[in-house]
């Protein structure tokens, strides 16, 4: 049986860094990974140009049971140093907003980055190798369907269920749990919301965008929101759908640039428009009309009371939607929930109760924003982890 200092569970993000470096330190490292190549997530992300992080990343980014937990691995390696090892590779990037880098070329780039690291390390990566067992007695032995491994570190990189079409699965989670480990329950994040009852009528502006503020539990974002033929999307959508839960409201400030009082001002200088041409003066057309209709004030602003453009003025600035659900892990970006940060250390990533056991990465129970945040906590535990082994 082939023997190794450490064997990693999964050929992800952090799955290929920890193993980058904990191969340059001179350990014995074989990664697992059941897809047919390595990074699979990593291709697909920010329309195939990665975005790989973002400059200012930290632990008030991040969703978690216990939101200290990621502080020390944020601390410890930094958008800085992955944007150093990016630059001594030659790979050419760009800030899009909010402190999004992106490859100028492709996300590819990034993987064979990983993969030569790797190879600085003398790391064997294994593809197409399905776990099929696992087991603890002294060291840890892995058994795939062609052939059985060991080694005394074992790391869990295998990620979360989102995605399944890329072969996401709940894997991480059933593995934890074998070895005693807490799990916190997982759900989708970065995910689209949906709507029904009255709210359906919203589909009919399928496709519209326009910049909102979003809010869920007292956790707002200023980006775009988009209608969609199933509800609502769009980056202050999928912000907010982390800290969703089913029953809240999401509340939506649709005209994010006005004063509470707008429509009082625009009486008194505009006083023979409406509220729907005020809105198609700030809004989408589509967007204004289903507003304008749904507030039910169609006459001019000279001819409405002060209390009902105080009350549309109100609703504008915080629109109630009443999600029914999400579009579950088919749609989800990422995963909220996962091994319980209570059953690591915060330094090593290590399993506190299990010897030689680690977890990194989007199998523990925290995430990122949307914008490069998650890649940087894949990279910052797989270093964690990767140094401690």
């Amino acid at each position: 049986m082939p023997e190794f200092d450490a064997i990693i569970l999964g050929g992800g993000a952090a799955g290929l860094m920890c193993a980058a470096r904990a191969g340059q330190r001179g350990k014995r490292v074989l990664v697992l990974e059941k897809a047919e190549q390595p990074g699979k997530k990593i291709l697909i992300s920010g329309g195939g140009r990665c975005n790989f992080t973002n400059i200012g990343a930290g632990p008030a980014n991040y969703l978690s049971a216990n939101p200290h937990f990621a502080k020390s691995a944020l601390a410890r390696y930094t958008p800085r140093d992955f944007l150093e090892l990016v630059e001594r590779y030659g790979i050419a990037w760009h800030e899009k907003t909010l402190g999004q880098l992106f490859c100028d070329g492709s996300a590819k780039q990034i993987v064979a980055m990983l993969l030569e690291e790797c190879a600085k390390g003398g790391v064997e990566v294994k593809c197409g190798e399905e776990v099929v067992a696992v087991s603890q007695n002294g060291t840890f032995t892995v058994q795939t369907q062609s052939e059985a491994y060991s080694a005394h570190a074992l790391v869990i990189a295998t990620g979360g269920p989102s995605i399944p079409k890329m072969g996401a699965t709940g894997f991480a989670y059933d593995l934890a749990r074998q070895f005693g480990l807490k799990v916190v329950e997982p759900r989708p994040a970065l995910v689209p919301l949906t709507l029904g009852g009255e709210e359906v009528l919203f589909r009919e502006i399928s496709g519209v965008s326009a910049p909102v503020v979003a809010t869920a539990n007292k956790t707002s974002f200023a980006e775009a929101a988009l209608f969609t033929h199933r509800g609502l999307s769009g980056p202050s959508i999928l912000q907010v759908s982390s800290y969703w839960r089913p029953g809240d409201p999401v509340a939506i400030d649709i005209v994010p640039d006005r004063a509470a009082e707008w429509l009082l001002d625009a009486k008194r200088d505009h006083p023979r428009a409406t509220i729907r041409s005020l809105l198609r003066e700030a809004l989408p057309d589509r967007l204004a009309d289903i507003l304008a209709d749904k507030i039910g004030v169609g006459s001019e602003l000279a001819n409405t009371a002060d209390k009902a453009l105080r009350a549309a003025g109100e609703r504008l600035k915080r629109w109630e939607f009443h999600p029914n659900g999400t579009e579950g892990f088919a749609k989800a970006e990422v995963t909220v929930g996962g091994i319980s940060t209570a059953e690591l250390s915060s330094k090593t990533m290590k399993a506190k109760r299990i010897p030689g056991l680690y977890a990194i990465g989007e199998a523990v129970d925290v995430t990122g924003w949307l914008g490069g945040y998650n890649f940087q906590w894949a990279w910052a535990s797989g270093v964690a982890a990767g140094d401690a082994i």
